[in-house]
């Protein structure tokens, strides 16, 4: 009896291994909003990391958080880093490409609470007075994070957040000066 309940228990976690293993690496989370602002003041909120407190859903993750900013003041080369509580965590965002009005694309290393590093990117496509803003964030799961893929949909997680920051980027942008 024993024999064949070890026997069944290592079916199934061959097969829950196997199911893990054929996951895709990679990932990409994306979301769009259109905001009422011509494509400099939105690109402007997002080029600087200092304007982020404003309209980013991860800077409310813990009021206390620890941040430094480092390097050039806004575009490439600027660095933000942050130590917060379980829910912040601990990392450092790096601009490392700055195309005024079109793309900011960010060096994402999470040190806490787990370690990653992904790319994030804002694009920005002008539509008449308005500007249609695309947040993503791409990378590569090892076999730890494809495993909780099955049970959290990050999808839905992380795109909920950048809903919100978009959400809160366009009632910022569209409440200041316009250029």
């Amino acid at each position: 009896m024993l024999i064949k309940a070890l026997i069944a228990l290592a079916a199934v976690v061959i097969v829950f291994v196997a199911i893990v293993a054929m996951q895709p690496s990679d990932f990409r989370v994306a979301r769009t909003a259109t905001i009422a602002a011509p494509a400099p003041a939105v690109f402007a909120q997002v080029n600087d990391y200092r304007n982020w407190k404003a309209w980013s859903p991860y800077e409310k993750l813990d009021p206390a958080m620890k941040k430094t900013y480092e390097g050039a003041a806004a575009g490439t080369g600027a660095v933000y880093t942050w130590a917060g509580n379980s829910q912040a965590g601990e990392g450092r965002a790096t601009i490392t490409e700055s195309r005024p009005n079109e793309l900011i694309r960010i060096r994402l290393e999470f040190l806490k609470p787990f370690t990653a590093t992904n790319t994030a990117e804002f694009t920005f496509e002008p539509e008449g007075d308005r500007t249609a803003v695309t947040w993503n964030l791409t990378g590569t799961r090892n076999f730890l994070f494809k495993a909780v893929g099955l049970f959290m949909n990050m999808d839905k997680m992380v795109g909920g957040q950048f809903e919100e920051g978009l959400a809160q980027l366009k009632s910022v942008t569209e409440a200041g000066p316009k250029g």
